[in-house]
């Protein structure tokens, strides 16, 4: 008979349970690597914000920027993948990150169009997801679990560098992934970085479903090394044990309970000794316990042993345990409120950021959403960096920072500025693979068919793909978002064919491309038409033609402010016709009317920079935006902008609508 032990350990005491996933292992049986120097892209700087410095400037007032800003650290908010970006940041942030919250999309099937508000009043229309955005969520529940294992692994590997020593990695699931997610971070991170599963009850109750209806998410709280960074975080007594414990008072009314004075360990010689005629091994010196006797912390019972007075207002609460049912979900009328329906309560991430970080550190979150760990960082004093693929959640996030940044200046606080990158690729592999196999002339055969453009058999350039009348047609790629450097090559190869004009069909623009259309326009004497591809193409079957939207028009004049100065400006909107690509088709013709009529109620930002430059990001002087609770806009502006001197300057004015896509232009100014 063998005899097993630690000296000769059982055959199977060796084997390893493994999470394997249809696409984990290649043909081959070799575990597919994550080719993280492929991914690396640089990062375009489009936008720095500093509003109240900005806004106090323009009012002429004193701004001592040493103490309004914490340093000179500027936090980023950055558009596009996030594991293209988490890969690009590498080479700036290896190992510099203390703390990263994601919040992935856990739901197969989840419809994630939303209700957003039009003008001033509390009209509400659907808006859909974007394009990228759909395509991105098809990358990761394409194939099931199997597809979104990889997608978080992937991602996940890549984070994990980002991460310091002592920093820790928090990933909000729900319990539907929440074993899959579990068990492989436990093989990224190893299984003895596991710290917790944190259970937050988001819900009271729920009246549907069976089988005891879900009212919890997960988080699972990993850490990169054996001692991330802790604060231990508390919560308040509840009231029974509050009656129950604290049944004492002294005179003035202040409540205690009592506490043992005896030491656990009886083996203490120096602890021994007699006190009040009782010869025990004391949890203090002799020395300490005449003090706490001279200061009334000590109550003795009939026999006269000593009881330690422990106050109910010293009293740091509960440590905080691994059940959340305190915090719960974001209420519509809340002031944090941003209209998501994905959108975490500020107290949540508060209570992780505090856990997990010091005031200075770095915090991370690369599925963003509606801002809301930038928004705590922020206030926190952390530096932080966000990024998301959805237009509409680097908007609402940048609203969201630009009213913490007022309100902290407003009550003396210190805060960051923060800087908008752009990251101009987006990889649909799924969809390419799936839905057109993998073929760019299949792509454009599609696309050409419902813009019923003419196919040119002999093209002048690769870069013109249609003729509609008398205008070129250029049809970008399935896995790119189109760029400034593209647009100015199809505007060449145009001019070049002795074109005038040319229709640029696109599922995505670059932000910020509108400030640079005009000057490549004059460069090349073509017009440029920038249209989005409806999503409606992708449809099976489809039959009806959908409407291919240009990008917003945009109209504004400046207005000299000679009552003030000479030299002051401010600008004047004129006109607004919004592109209405991620309105669904059940709304269009109702919207396109209203669009017409008021097309400001589309409206929901603008800024100004009174000095813009070419190849220079657009730096916010004076902005408005719309609230969920305030639904006013300007149109026109009160930043009465004062110039150094007589001369001629360029303006430039971007404006974001309620879907959250932007345009630009630039408005010359003599003063």
């Amino acid at each position: 008979m063998t005899i097993y032990g630690p000296n000769n350990p059982h055959p199977l005491s060796r084997m390893k349970t493994e999470l394997v996933w249809e696409g984990k292992y290649d043909e081959f049986g070799n575990r597919r690597e994550v080719n993280v120097a492929g991914l690396a892209m640089p990062l375009q700087k489009i936008e720095t914000v500093d509003e109240p410095r900005s806004r106090a400037e323009e009012q002429g007032s004193l701004f001592d920027a040493a103490k309004a800003h914490r340093d000179d650290f500027r936090n980023r908010l950055i558009w596009g993948d996030n594991k293209l970006i988490s890969a690009s940041l590498l080479s700036e942030f290896k190992g510099s990150i203390q703390l990263i919250y994601i919040d992935p999309p856990f739901d197969i099937g989840a419809d994630f169009s939303m209700r957003i508000p039009i003008g001033d009043e509390r009209e509400q229309v659907e808006k859909d997801q974007s394009i990228i955005e759909m395509i991105a969520y098809r990358d990761m529940w394409g194939k099931g679990a199997a597809s979104y294992l990889s997608v978080m692994y992937e991602r996940l590997t890549i984070i994990n560098q980002l991460l310091s020593e002592d920093g820790s990695i928090y990933v909000h699931i729900g319990p539907n992934v929440n074993h899959l997610v579990r068990a492989m971070m436990g093989e990224v991170f190893g299984q003895d970085r596991e710290q917790r599963e944190i259970i937050w009850k988001r819900v009271a109750s729920r009246s549907h479903g069976r089988y005891y209806p879900a009212t919890h998410d997960s988080i699972l709280f990993f850490s990169k090394g054996l001692n991330p960074i802790w604060n231990q975080q508390y919560e308040p007594l509840n009231e029974k044990y509050v009656s129950d414990k604290y049944r004492y008072q002294d005179p003035d009314g202040r409540r205690y309970r009592k506490d043992n004075c005896l030491n656990q360990n009886p083996d203490r010689p120096n602890l021994t000794y007699e006190w009040n005629g009782h010869l025990r091994t004391w949890r203090w010196t002799k020395d300490k316990m005449q003090d706490l006797h001279n200061s009334g912390r000590l109550v003795y019972t009939r026999n006269g042993v000593p009881e330690y007075k422990r106050y109910l207002d010293e009293s740091e609460g509960v440590a905080l345990q691994s059940v959340w049912a305190d915090i719960p979900p974001v209420n519509s009328q809340a002031h944090e409120d941003t209209g998501y329906d994905t959108q975490k309560p500020e107290a949540l991430l508060e209570r992780i950021i505090r856990s997990s970080s010091n005031e200075g550190d770095m915090v991370g979150d690369f599925f963003c959403g509606s801002g809301t760990t930038a928004a705590v960082a922020e206030k926190l004093g952390r530096r932080w960096i966000a990024c998301d693929l959805g237009r509409f959640s680097i908007h609402t996030t940048r609203k969201r920072i630009i009213r913490i940044q007022r309100e902290l200046n407003e009550h003396g606080r210190a805060y960051r500025s923060f800087d908008l990158y752009n990251l101009g690729r987006y990889e649909r592999q799924w969809w390419q693979q799936e839905a057109l196999r993998g073929a760019d002339d299949e792509h454009r055969t599609v696309v050409l068919k419902f813009f019923k453009a003419e196919p040119l058999t002999n093209t002048p350039s690769p870069l013109l793909h249609a003729r509609k009348g008398s205008a070129f047609v250029h049809v970008d790629g399935i896995d790119s978002i189109f760029t400034r450097s593209e647009m100015k090559d199809v505007a060449q190869a145009t001019s070049s064919a002795g074109g005038r004009e040319v229709y640029i069909l696109a599922w995505d623009f670059e932000m910020d491309i509108r400030q640079v259309t005009a000057a490549i326009e004059a460069e090349t004497g073509v017009r440029l038409r920038l249209c989005r591809i409806p999503r409606e193409i992708m449809e099976k079957n489809r039959v009806e033609v959908p409407p291919f939207f240009e990008m917003a028009l945009l109209e504004a004049e400046p207005v000299v402010r000679k009552n003030v100065d000479a030299r002051a400006v401010d600008i004047k909107l004129t006109n607004f016709l919004p592109s209405l690509s991620e309105v669904p088709s059940k709304e269009l013709e109702a919207l396109q009317e209203r669009a017409m009529a008021s097309g400001f109620d589309f409206i929901d930002f603008w800024a100004i920079d009174f000095d813009w430059a070419p190849g220079r990001p657009f730096n916010h002087h004076w902005q408005d935006f719309r609230t969920r609770k305030d639904r006013a806009l300007k149109t026109v502006s009160d930043a009465e902008h004062v110039y150094p001197v007589p001369g001629r300057y360029t303006a430039c004015i971007k404006v974001v609508d309620v879907f959250g896509c932007d345009t630009s232009i630039t408005a010359e100014i003599n003063v």
